[in-house]
Order: C-alpha cells, then sequence, then structure tokens
C-alpha cells in the first residue's frame, strides 16, 4: 500500500528528494509510437521547459533531471529559507504566475484599498501560497498537469498521460545524494539512447557540460558548490569537475561494447564518500532496485524513521552493504 507523502517528506531529516513519473502502461508517449511510427520526441522538450520554467516559481531547485521517452526523473532541493523569506507580495507575485489566487490577492497585487478583515484574509491565503510554493506535491502537479492535457490535445483524446501517483525518495546523506545524481544522469546511457553523458538530450548533465565548456554552470540548475566546510553556500556538496568526470568514466563503464572498471585512484567523490568502485557500479546502475524508498546510510534511516513515526527501516540492508560510509 502506498505511504502518504507527509511520511516520505521531512525536511528535518534532508532537503533532497528524487522524483519519478511514469506514462501510463509505461507506454511510449514522449517517444515513438511503434504502432504508427510516429514520433513524440518533441514532447521531451515540454517536460524540460516546464520544469525549468516551475523551478523560477517554486522555491525547489532543480539539481539533475532526465526525460526519458516514457517516464521522467527529477532530483529535487526544497529551499525552505528561500520561501521564508519571501514578503507577502512575493509570494503573491510567484503564485500568480502559475495560478489565478484570489479576487483578494489580484486587488492586493494591483495596490487597491482594502479593509483590514480582507488584508487579514490575503495574509492567511499569502501563507497557505507559500507552503504549496515549497510542497513536491503542487510542483509535481503544476508539471505533469499541463504535459497531459497538452498531449491529449494533440492526440485528440481525453484519459491519462501520466500514472497516477509519482514515486518520492528522500535523499539522505551525500553519499545517497550522489548516487542518485550520477543514476538520474547516466538514464540514456543505461537505455542506449545515447553514447555519451555529454551528448544525452534533455537531461541535466547535457545543459552542467554545456555550461562547463566556458567554466560556468547553468542558471536554471541548483550549482555545485565544492566540498562541505564552514559557510558553505547553497548548492551540492561537491566539486562540479570531479562529479563531470566521475559521471563520464560510469558511463564509459555501464555501457554494453565497454564494459570495465572505475580505478579507485580516479573519483574524489568516491573517495571522501568511501564507495567502493563496485558499489558505485550497482548503485548508478540499480538505484531503484536497491532502494524502494528513503535512501542513505543505516543512521541516516533511523533518524529519518524517528522523526517520520516509522516503525519499520525499509532497505537498511542495502544501505548497510552500499552506503554505511562509517
Amino acid at each position: 500500500m502506498p505511504k502518504p507523502r507527509s511520511q516520505q517528506i521531512s525536511l528535518s531529516s534532508t532537503p533532497y528528494y528524487h522524483c519519478i513519473s511514469r506514462c501510463v502502461r509505461r507506454a511510449f508517449l514522449c517517444g515513438e509510437d511503434k504502432q504508427t511510427g510516429q514520433s513524440f520526441e518533441h514532447r521531451r522538450g515540454w517536460v524540460e521547459d516546464r520544469l525549468l520554467t516551475l523551478a523560477k516559481v517554486f522555491a525547489i531547485d532543480v539539481c539533475a533531471f532526465t526525460i526519458m521517452h516514457n517516464h521522467s526523473h527529477l532530483v529535487l532541493y526544497i529551499d525552505e529559507n528561500t520561501a521564508k523569506s519571501w514578503t507577502v507580495e512575493e509570494v503573491l507575485h510567484h503564485w500568480h504566475q502559475l495560478f489565478k489566487g484570489t479576487l483578494f490577492t489580484q486587488q492586493f497585487i494591483r495596490g487597491e484599498k482594502l479593509s483590514t478583515a480582507v488584508l487579514n484574509c490575503v495574509y492567511e491565503t499569502a501563507e497557505i501560497y507559500r507552503k504549496r510554493l515549497m510542497d513536491i506535491s503542487w510542483f509535481m502537479r503544476a508539471l505533469n498537469e499541463p504535459i497531459a492535457r497538452q498531449a491529449n490535445f494533440e492526440d485528440n483524446c481525453t484519459g491519462r498521460f501520466w500514472e497516477g501517483r509519482y514515486k518520492i525518495q528522500a535523499l539522505l546523506d551525500e553519499a545517497a545524494l550522489a548516487a542518485c545524481l550520477a543514476y538520474v544522469d547516466l538514464n540514456p546511457i543505461r537505455a542506449s539512447i545515447a553514447k555519451t553523458p555529454e551528448t544525452s538530450a534533455h537531461t541535466s548533465v547535457l545543459l552542467r557540460a554545456e555550461s562547463a565548456k566556458e567554466g560556468k554552470q547553468p542558471f536554471e540548475l541548483l550549482p555545485f558548490v565544492g566540498n562541505p566546510r564552514q559557510n558553505m553556500p547553497k548548492g551540492l556538496p561537491f566539486v562540479l569537475e570531479d562529479y563531470l568526470q566521475l559521471v563520464d568514466l560510469t558511463g564509459r563503464c555501464i555501457r554494453q561494447d565497454k564494459r570495465g572498471f572505475i580505478d579507485d585512484a580516479l573519483p574524489c567523490i568516491l573517495t571522501r564518500l568511501n564507495i567502493t568502485p563496485d558499489n558505485w557500479l550497482k548503485l548508478t546502475t540499480q538505484f531503484e532496485h536497491f532502494f524502494k524508498g528513503a535512501v542513505g546510510s543505516p543512521d541516516a534511516m533511523s533518524e529519518f524513521c524517528q522523526n517520520q513515526k516509522l516503525k519499520r527501516r525499509q532497505n537498511v540492508c542495502h544501505s548497510k552493504e552500499l552506503l554505511d560510509i562509517g
């Protein structure tokens, strides 16, 4: 039985979450229809454009994404501090970019004179919107529903486009985060629809590789800010060059025509996280197979379960085997 979202998201444990949406019946509704030969490849662009637009509106940053032909992977960061720092005007401005709001919030934004009672109503409504703007469920709703309507209009049909529930995994520590980022970025390689990460369309690693050529990072994505340290800015706790090198190296290892092993001396991230090359290959090729819920070391799993009042730790055996960095 699926768990309620309230038991799967805990900001006191982690701001990082892996979300997966699948097309109904896992059909290639964003790929090629094998019966008719018609291509719907352009819909992957729809999803990517919508995703990056929503990241500008919500207090949720995109760490990684891959839009496949029948499903999508996202790694999201909930920026609670930014959401709480917004003024009422800023909250309503963000919300009105996607939704109409209420008559009172519209009047407030236009600067019309409002009574005290109406202003109090606006402030209460703004607090509701503030919570929604850092809510992954609202983010996924705002992402998937318009895509479904647009695809159904194109196909001149009705019905579901995505499966009813998206899957979500809490990423509780750096090891889980690094493994999931690479797992997402390497999806096209495993599916044999791309030969290298930097040539895989509709992925975050493509955006990062293109920006890295100019010595920059893509503004649409949460940046890499280096290894953990005091007074660390918001961002992914890895060195960008190390991560791109690791993803490229891992991609070469998992290709069917170039099977190999990762040299222990090469990837600095694995050294710092104390993940063996063999375990890293397992994580980046079978992440969803090994982990069905929250992901992290056994200690991080125990803390998460305690915060969420869960009696059973899922994945604990695999956590001990693959992610227990001691």
